[in-house]
């Protein structure tokens, strides 16, 4: 996974939630973790991440996602089994 992809992840697990992620860098982490995203009714997108389906919401007048958006994607990503640490543990191993 690429620095840019894990400060991403671990953005969207800290505390506070993090007000400044933008829509398409999701997009992006979705697609590198393997997710198929398609579009669903208006702006929302059905996303299914290692057999588990959510739906996520397109912001409509920023390219930012609302800090509501981040909490409901930490949820779901956690029910998928994606986690920041899961990550930045198999970093650490491929470096040694």
């Amino acid at each position: 996974m690429s620095h840019k992809h894990l400060n991403l992840l671990r953005a969207i697990f800290q505390d506070p939630v993090n007000g400044n992620i933008h829509w398409r860098e999701v997009e992006t982490l979705l697609q590198h973790l393997g997710a198929s995203i398609e579009p669903a009714h208006g702006a929302r997108f059905r996303v299914v991440l290692n057999r588990v389906e959510f739906f996520l919401h397109q912001p409509h007048h920023s390219s930012t996602c609302t800090k509501q958006d981040i909490k409901m994607l930490r949820e779901n990503l956690a029910h998928a089994g994606i986690s920041a640490s899961a990550y930045e543990s198999q970093a650490g191993q491929q470096q040694q």
